[in-house]
């Protein structure tokens, strides 16, 4: 579709659109140089075998540095702590569910979430199978979570003080000798830093600041040293904050001076049938930084949180151009309503998705792929993160329609015309457009650890095989494989990396603030409907009753003249929304929350279920200034807010 002059849309054929698309673009890069088209990737692509395979080559081709994603407002923290300990940004330690004897779980809800950055299906039945074979599941979270319902313990946090958690928990290990880090020590780094790091941490002086008592916090930390065996796990909570990669590091710092990395029911890596590990880069920390503000950039990408600036801040590298693949970032990144502010400020903008949605809207040209149910699917990336090695190919359901294209299709067509590349790249080019994703799928499993290789005859993994068993073959268990599996240049683990070291000068001045505030401090819910931003337009998953609402405990409620069910305005520094207020003593006191995703009242979207139920945008509040300074990763949890009511009227 194109936008019309105005304003309206129009159908226009293929080649048209390509053609528009790629003049466009060449002409902003022409006049004001490369840089000056940046990019957006949205989550969806990873769940898409076409556009991981596609996409990246043309984002190449464009040889612009102001290249972004939803990584860094997820999960970027565990790309850099993985990167440098293990040296590899996919070298993620998967927890072992299935035979762990502890699981501490910290900032993340697997009951709804089913595992992020942990394939897990049926986690809610697993975790219930750890209890019944005597294992203990303990919940760290602000909120009692699903997941902490049915844990055999749950402690309320303070929102952004989990670091500080995590060093009194290594503090208590070393310094009651707990550590023991079994044939590991024979190929890591940097033990003797970590202990010393984590001196002057004692429960005592944490406590006040986290929230936990201190006898509370040692029995934790001898009670996940002494397990048979255990796992610390933490995600979307600990990495969306101001200290989100030191929590991340420190996980896999616990982890291992415990005895627990790379054995059964301990955090393990998988052999995933197409091994992602061998055939992408390591990833690189502050090789760029953002023009405007200097955000250290990662494996290629810049921080989201600069996004809007990058765009609205005269000068050399100004991003003038946009193409937006599978995104939604104005309902999915901070401060939303800046980042609206400068996509209408673009010469031209470019969206590769089916949605006209609170992003597309601004664009000139869409570009709508097949459906999930009309193109093939393999699970390149969460294969990776999954607690079992699998694999499973699922074709397509229903055949497209005559004139639909795929993403791949797209994103190859798009490539084929903008690519300046030399004559290898052309060629490399040309070959994946021949080839297709089912061969290329193919010639990964044949050549990964599962697969039979040059050899036709031989027993092993190849597409034909996997379309035979349509349920896909299960591969076995997570297994030990270090350190052959490390790619740091001696194969060793990095135990305590200078760069996060050196970042805990900021930990130790966060440990000396005086823990008291009168500011409520806003966090983010996930919620088994949803996937951020993209389910609200299905009718079956909004029935029900209004999810977009804001939990407070009743005791704060009180204190500000408040009553649940009436209608409040969460108001920050970057601005106002208004939300139902739902009463709850699963909140810790001092913390409010609000589900992410939402925010559908949009003037110009074409969204007939979601506008049904608008809810309200978490990410029109968040700020864009607030980053972990680390790796420049979206602070979402921990805002001081203030509530007020929506009348208007004081106590």
């Amino acid at each position: 579709m194109r936008r019309t002059r105005d304003g309206d849309w129009e159908h226009i054929g293929w080649e048209a659109a390509f053609d528009l698309t790629a003049e466009r673009i060449r002409k902003i890069q022409s006049d004001h140089g490369l840089d000056a088209v940046g990019v957006y990737l949205g989550n969806p692509n990873v769940h898409n075998l076409g556009s991981l395979l596609y996409g990246p080559p043309l984002v190449r081709s464009l040889r612009t540095r102001n290249c972004f994603s939803a990584t860094s407002v997820d999960q970027l923290p565990h790309h850099v702590a993985a990167t440098l300990m293990f040296g590899h940004k996919l070298l993620l330690p998967v927890p072992d569910i299935d035979r762990t004897q502890h699981l501490l779980v910290l900032g993340a809800n697997p009951a709804v979430s089913n595992g992020s950055m942990m394939t897990a299906p049926g986690i809610k039945r697993r975790l219930e199978e750890l209890r019944q074979r005597g294992g203990r599941l303990v919940v760290i979270d602000p909120r009692r979570t699903e997941t902490a319902r049915i844990a055999d313990q749950h402690h309320f946090i303070h929102p952004g003080t989990d670091a500080l958690l995590l060093m009194a928990l290594l503090q208590v290990v070393f310094n009651e000798g707990l550590e023991r880090l079994g044939r590991v020590g024979e190929f890591c780094d940097g033990l003797e830093t970590a202990r010393l790091v984590v001196v002057d941490f004692p429960p005592e002086h944490v406590a006040p600041m986290v929230g936990i008592g201190a006898e509370a916090i040692r029995t934790m930390a001898r009670e996940f040293a002494t397990a048979d065996s255990a796992v610390c796990y933490g995600r979307l909570g600990v990495s969306t904050q101001i200290f989100g990669t030191l929590c991340q590091w420190l996980i896999n710092v616990l982890n291992i001076v415990t005895g627990n990395l790379d054995r059964p029911g301990g955090a393990m890596f998988t052999r995933p049938a197409v091994d992602l590990v061998a055939s992408t880069g390591r990833g690189s920390l502050g090789r760029r930084s953002s023009r405007v503000r200097g955000l250290p950039g990662f494996g290629g990408e810049l921080p989201v949180a600069a996004l809007a600036e990058e765009i609205l801040t005269d000068g050399p590298g100004r991003i003038r151009g946009m193409m937006t693949v599978a995104g939604n970032p104005v309902l999915s990144t901070p401060n939303g309503v800046q980042l609206e502010r400068a996509l209408a400020d673009l010469d031209f903008m470019v969206s590769i998705d089916y949605y006209l949605n609170e992003t597309t809207r601004h664009a000139d040209i869409i570009l709508p792929p097949t459906s999930a149910l009309e193109h093939d699917h393999y699970d390149l990336v969460f294969n990776l993160l999954a607690v079992r090695n699998t694999a499973k190919y699922s074709p397509s359901l229903f055949d497209p329609g005559p004139d639909a294209r795929h993403d791949w299709q797209i994103l190859a067509e798009l490539h084929r015309r903008l690519d300046r590349g030399q004559l290898t790249a052309r060629w490399k080019r040309r070959l994946r457009s021949k080839l297709g994703p089912r061969r290329i799928l193919d010639l990964g499993l044949r050549f990964g650890p599962h697969g039979t290789g040059l050899r036709p005859v031989a027993s092993g993994l190849t597409l034909k095989r996997l379309e035979k068993n349509p349920h896909g073959l299960d591969l076995g268990p997570l297994e030990p494989c270090l350190p052959e599996r490390l790619r740091t240049s001696e194969r060793r683990i990095e135990l305590a990396p200078q760069a996060f070291v050196d970042d805990l000068l900021r930990l130790r001045q966060e440990r000396n603030k005086d823990p008291a505030s009168a500011s409520l401090l806003l966090i983010g819910r996930r919620q088994i409907r949803s996937n951020n931003s993209w389910m609200h337009n299905y009718q079956r998953l909004m029935r029900g009753k209004d999810r977009c609402t804001l939990l407070m405990h009743p005791d704060d409620a009180s204190d500000q003249g408040l009553e649940g069910c009436q209608q409040v305005v969460v108001v920050s520094r970057t601005g106002r929304i208004a939300a139902r207020l739902q009463l709850s003593e699963e909140m810790m006191r001092g913390v409010v929350s609000l589900p992410h995703g939402w925010g559908h009242h949009r003037d110009g979207t074409r969204l007939a279920t979601a506008e049904q139920h608008p809810g309200a945008s978490l990410n029109d509040v968040t700020d864009e200034q607030l980053v972990d300074p680390l790796c420049g990763n979206a602070v979402l949890s921990g805002l001081p807010v203030r509530i007020e009511r929506a009348d208007g009227r004081r106590r």
